[in-house]
């Protein structure tokens, strides 16, 4: 897709996956962050994990185990949640501990049998063994997370305002809900393989958080937060392959950099120095 532009297929691809992959995961994160429910994001990110693991132990194709399991989770979460009579956020925390088990389980055992530069890219992703399908999957889930977002904001804003005042208004808040749940899912899933499943949270999180250092409305973050990750990331890929560093690694830390620096030059942090706080 942006081969008129990078001549190198191999850098070519690896700056399309980072970048497809910081747009979809950063506009989710937007929704997570302004949920107050960060814990969606890493449980979502390790469910995935966890079945790439499961999938690549079994010989299967890690993708499509890692977007079976986050659906599972995600369709599993509400019933749950309701059975149990516990808070969201307390499943959240169990399903989050019983993935990240079994992910751990299942790379350590993977070492032990052999394999463990297989199971590396898991960790911490690997920009250079991509399949042009992959890419354009994760150009396809971008380009849905941009519409969904654009057809569905006066509930999106609704909901994260107040979920029961929401519902009142006649929003159907759990289909909603749980669409949102399943966009993570295969967002995180095609990720998993460019990013890691130990970075790939601070995509989902990280860039939401220093586009609200700037933003005063939902809409300017939606906006604001994929282009600091989809720029960042480009740069990081490009820089990552021009030195032969680790992608990903570099590309989290830089993205986690501009969070830092967006809290000191935040437009909030002046104006509540002038209120006096």
């Amino acid at each position: 897709m942006l081969e008129f532009i990078i001549s190198n297929n191999i850098v070519c691809h690896a700056v399309e996956a980072m970048l497809f992959a910081s747009i979809s995961c950063s506009i989710l994160g937007v929704i997570v962050t302004q949920f107050n429910v960060s814990s969606i994001g890493f449980t979502m990110a390790h469910a995935a994990f966890a079945g790439a693991a499961i999938g690549m132990f079994a010989g299967i194709n890690a993708t499509l185990a890692a977007v079976v399991a986050g659906v599972f989770v995600a369709i599993l979460l509400g019933p749950v949640a309701e059975y149990s009579r516990m808070s969201t956020d307390s499943i959240l925390g169990v399903f989050f501990g019983m993935t990240m088990a079994i992910a751990v389980f299942f790379i350590a055992y993977m070492q032990y049998l052999g394999k463990g530069m297989s199971a590396s890219a898991l960790l911490f992703g690997d920009v250079i063994s991509l399949y042009r399908e992959e890419i354009y999957a994760l150009a396809i889930i971008s380009v849905i997370s941009i519409v969904f977002v654009y057809l569905f904001y006066k509930e999106i804003s609704a909901i994260i305002f107040d979920m029961k005042i929401a519902e009142a208004a006649g929003i159907c808040v759990k289909p909603l809900y749980f669409v949102i749940l399943f966009m993570i899912a295969l967002a995180v899933s095609l990720s998993l393989n460019i990013v890691g499943g130990l970075l790939l949270f601070v995509w989902l999180v990280t860039p939401a958080a220093a586009a609200y250092q700037f933003c005063s409305s939902l809409k300017s973050m939606f906006i604001l937060a994929p282009v600091i990750a989809g720029t960042v990331s480009v740069v990081g890929a490009l820089i990552g392959l021009a030195y032969s560093v680790p992608v990903a690694p570099l590309t989290a830390i830089m993205i986690t950099l501009v969070f830092v620096i967006s809290m000191f030059v935040s437009p909030k942090r002046k104006i509540s120095y002038s209120k006096g706080y």
